[in-house]
């Protein structure tokens, strides 16, 4: 009997714990579901603010968004991972400033968009990519070149309305470069040896641990000069110059501001004092200039 009894009693109490264990199960279950909204309307929903509400300090709103092209310019940057060679800190995408380009020109609160450049250049896609954004704006666009916008980054800032610079700025380098260190010497010296295993013609083409062929060289020239061209092309569409008088300085090299001038690179000699002067002409008002 009393053996029953015992029985019995841990039966009920086995089921006490599994009654108490499915409710600990239910209630953790409630929680993290709150948690999860809360995350979602805490970081997600507040991602998709307007640029003037985000940038708001006080009673102060951002009417000119400022945008900053500083670094090497690509059209993407890759996640950044430990044991990643690549170093991301000064870089710049054209992704995310065509980004921000759309995103003042959704808000409503903006009046005005101001790219400021110090970059030597990087992917000519990227570049394309930003100047295509800046000529689409419905609001104003201003650039600002610092120390340098050369090569896909001047290409990028061409698309602005209006174009200052230093006079000590370092403008233009409209040019063209796939150039690479050939491996092939320092190899041989090694004892190292080249196994080409590829299919297609031309599918190594380029590798710095093989010698290039003079057939394969004149492929990549003829890329080389195409981009260099669209180039060309877009700079004299842009800054409103004949596509002579842009081929006489494309050669690559740059010129500093106030030659840059001269050639109609860019519009006016200035920095940020004559930027906010001249967007306060433009939109009525002292601008509030709000950085990303």
């Amino acid at each position: 009997m009393l053996n029953t009894i015992l029985k019995i009693r841990d039966a009920v109490i086995s089921h006490k714990k599994n009654i108490l264990k499915n409710l600990m199960f239910a209630i953790t279950m409630v929680l993290l579901t709150i948690v999860s909204y809360a995350i979602y309307d805490g970081f997600i929903k507040t991602s998709v603010v307007a640029i003037s509400d985000e940038y708001s300090n006080g009673d102060m709103n951002c009417s000119v968004v400022g945008i900053n092209l500083h670094g090497m310019l690509l059209t993407y940057i890759p996640p950044k991972n430990e044991n990643d060679s690549f170093e991301n800190t000064d870089v710049v995408a054209s992704e995310e400033v065509i980004y921000l380009i759309k995103q003042a020109n959704e808000d409503d609160a903006v009046k005005a968009i101001v790219i400021e450049v110090d970059s030597s250049g990087g992917l000519p896609v990227a570049g394309e990519e930003i100047s295509n954004a800046l000529k689409n704006s419905s609001k104003p666009t201003v650039g600002v070149i610092r120390s340098s916008g050369l090569s896909a980054a001047y290409w990028a800032v061409t698309g602005a309305d209006y174009i200052f610079a230093s006079r000590n700025s370092d403008v233009g380098s409209i040019g063209v470069t796939s150039s690479y260190l050939e491996n092939v010497g320092k190899n041989q010296k090694d004892g190292n040896v080249y196994v080409q295993l590829s299919s297609g013609k031309y599918k190594d083409a380029g590798d710095p641990d093989r010698t290039l062929t003079q057939e394969e060289k004149q492929l990549f020239l003829r890329d080389i000069k195409i981009v260099h061209e669209n180039f060309i092309s877009d700079v004299a569409t842009n800054r409103d110059i004949s596509v002579t008088d842009v081929q006489k300085i494309a050669d690559g090299s740059s010129v500093l501001g106030e030659q840059a001038k001269k050639l109609h690179l860019i519009d006016d000699i200035g920095g940020i004092s004559e930027v906010e002067k001249y967007l306060e002409g433009i939109i009525g008002e002292k601008p509030e200039i709000c950085w990303y």
